[in-house]
C-alpha cells in the first residue's frame, strides 16, 4: 500500500464534461496518491473514457480543475501534460503500424532525448521491460492484441510519466494474457509509476488496485478498496453480476 502523503499526485477537483445537452461527466472530483492504484469502473457509457480524455486533456472541460504534481493543467494541451509527468494508454490500440515496436517506442523517447541514438537506447529498455524484445524488430501491424497492448504501454513509459492512465489493458485480450498484463502493471508500480486503470474485469481489478471508483452515468456512486465497492447494494445491482460473469 502507498504511504501516507500530505498532497496527492493527482487531484481531479469537479469536473463536468458535456456534449450537447448529454452530460457526460457530472461534478467528479477525486484525488490519488503517490504510488497508488485507482481504478474506475462502470458499465459502459459511464463516463470512464471522458474522464481520461479530460485528464489527458483532448477535451476541456465545461467546469472543474486538474491539478497535477501541485500545479493547475486544467489549461495545458496534451503535449504539455506529456513534458509534465503524465501519460496514457488507449482502449483500442494506437500504433503507427508501419513502424517496428522499437521505432514505436522511440516516439515516445524522443519526448526527453535530444538525439535519435538516446531515443533508440531507451527505447530498448523500454520494450525489454514490456518483454517484447524479440520483437523489437517486428512492424506493429503485425502484433497480437496482447503484444499491441504491451507495446502501448512501453511507448507511454518511454516518456517517463509520473502517473500513467491505462485504458484496459485487459480488454480484448485472451485468457492466458492476463496474468502476464497483470504482472507488468505490477511491474510498472515498482518502478515508481502512479496508476489509474479503467477496467472491467473485478478478478483484475481485485488484483490491481488499492481503491476503485464506480461512476454510473457521468456520477462516481461509490469509492473504496475492491472489496468495499464489490459489497455495494448499487453496484451489485448495477453491475457487477455482469462484470463477474464476464471477468
Amino acid at each position: 500500500m502507498p504511504s501516507a502523503t500530505p498532497e496527492p499526485l493527482l487531484k481531479v477537483d469537479g469536473i463536468i464534461m458535456s456534449f450537447g445537452g448529454i452530460v457526460a461527466v457530472d461534478d467528479l472530483s477525486f484525488s490519488v496518491a503517490p504510488g497508488e492504484i485507482l481504478a474506475l469502473m462502470g458499465p459502459n457509457g459511464a463516463g470512464k473514457t471522458t474522464t481520461f480524455h479530460v485528464i489527458a486533456g483532448v477535451h476541456s472541460p465545461n467546469a472543474g480543475r486538474i491539478i497535477f504534481d501541485g500545479q493547475e493543467i486544467t489549461s495545458l494541451k496534451p503535449d504539455g501534460r506529456c513534458r509534465a509527468g503524465l501519460a496514457r494508454t488507449f482502449q483500442i490500440t494506437q500504433p503507427f503500424h508501419e513502424l517496428t515496436v522499437e521505432e514505436n517506442v522511440m516516439v515516445g523517447a524522443l519526448a526527453h532525448n535530444r538525439t535519435m541514438a538516446e531515443a533508440r537506447v531507451d527505447a530498448r529498455r523500454y520494450v525489454e521491460m514490456v518483454g517484447l524484445a524479440d520483437r523489437a524488430d517486428v512492424l506493429a501491424k503485425g502484433l497480437s492484441t496482447g503484444q499491441r497492448k504491451r507495446l502501448e504501454m512501453a511507448r507511454a513509459m518511454a516518456t517517463r510519466p509520473k502517473l500513467m492512465l491505462l485504458d484496459e489493458v485487459t480488454g480484448g485480450v485472451d485468457q492466458k494474457s492476463i496474468p502476464g498484463l497483470i504482472a507488468l502493471v505490477k511491474r510498472l508500480r515498482d518502478e515508481g509509476l502512479t496508476l489509474v486503470i479503467i477496467e472491467h474485469n473485478m478478478r483484475v481489478i481485485n488484483e490491481l488496485a488499492d481503491r476503485a471508483i464506480f461512476m454510473n452515468r457521468g456520477v462516481a456512486m461509490a469509492e473504496g478498496t475492491p472489496a468495499e465497492i464489490a459489497a455495494h447494494p448499487e453496484v451489485i445491482d448495477l453491475y457487477l453480476g455482469e462484470a463477474m460473469e464476464h471477468g
